[in-house]
């Protein structure tokens, strides 16, 4: 936590003097992979990202993923409205672009996407998880497509990369997954003795007038990160259990188990 809090007092006043010369600022993207490490993350970038004009699709396994992507990339994300009013986190998210969405509220769509392309043009890139939740590292859930309208149509030149964060056999112990809270699952992972792999994979991307509508660019994204899961794991990706069995981290139904040891399985 002390590491994390000069990490931000050293990032926070250099921002605000690049923003204020009007110069594009770095210290969101350093911030945020010097906070992957100090978290303990040993983050490996597997492909190339491309450097703008970018959509990433990404699987969504834990807060984490923000800041290995991030430090990788660069990229803004989209986030739940409710993250604006978290104490910190929200004002944090606001300082790299955040683009906040309430799936709620159905008038507020095209206001709502219209943001998105803004920030899309200014940051060159936004990544989205289109799970809309966490999962157990191991599984993928269906991809919601509320937020992919903004490439219907694709802006000129826009294309979609598919990103799989593999964090390997700890991966059900980093996620955060059943009931637990977001301040126990942070306490729970700056309180692990030693480090963990993280892999980002950024996928062969593709050009979304390829797919023509958001469900055919979630279809594919999805089926790019499935396999690349399925590569990883030797073996075919199993459903996700559910948040309701993975409550308090210990899972009683034998099926349950079963799926929780495959999801700790080396990987190749």
């Amino acid at each position: 936590m002390a590491l994390l809090a000069v990490s931000l007092l050293f990032a926070i006043p250099l921002h605000y003097l690049w923003r204020f010369v009007r110069l594009s600022s770095p210290w969101p993207r350093l911030f945020l992979g010097t906070a992957a490490r100090i978290c303990g993350a040993r983050v490996r970038v597997v492909g190339v990202p491309l450097k703008r004009d970018v959509f990433y699709i990404s699987n969504h396994v834990s807060w984490v993923d923000i800041c290995a992507i991030a430090g990788a990339s660069g990229t803004a994300f989209v986030a739940k409205a409710e993250i604006r009013e978290a104490p910190v986190v929200g004002w944090l998210a606001t300082l790299n672009r955040t683009v906040f969405v309430a799936r709620e509220d159905r008038l507020g769509v095209a206001e709502q996407i219209n943001a998105l392309r803004e920030t899309l043009a200014e940051n060159w890139s936004v990544t989205v998880f289109p799970e809309g939740t966490t999962t157990d590292g191991r599984s993928l859930l269906p991809f919601k497509t509320s937020m992919l309208k903004v490439l219907e149509p694709p802006p000129p030149g826009v294309m979609v990369q598919p990103v799989l964060l593999d964090y390997g056999p700890v991966g059900a112990d980093i996620a955060w997954i059943g009931e637990e809270s977001g301040k126990a699952n942070a306490m729970r992972l700056l309180a692990r003795k030693g480090g963990f792999r993280v892999a980002v994979h950024f996928l062969e991307p593709f050009y979304p007038r390829d797919f023509p509508g958001r469900k055919a660019i979630a279809a594919e994204s999805k089926r790019r990160i499935e396999v690349a899961l399925s590569v990883v794991m030797c073996g075919p990706v199993p459903p996700f259990i559910g948040h309701d069995v993975w409550a308090g981290k210990g899972p009683t139904l034998p099926a349950a188990l079963d799926i929780k040891d495959h999801a700790r399985a080396p990987t190749g």
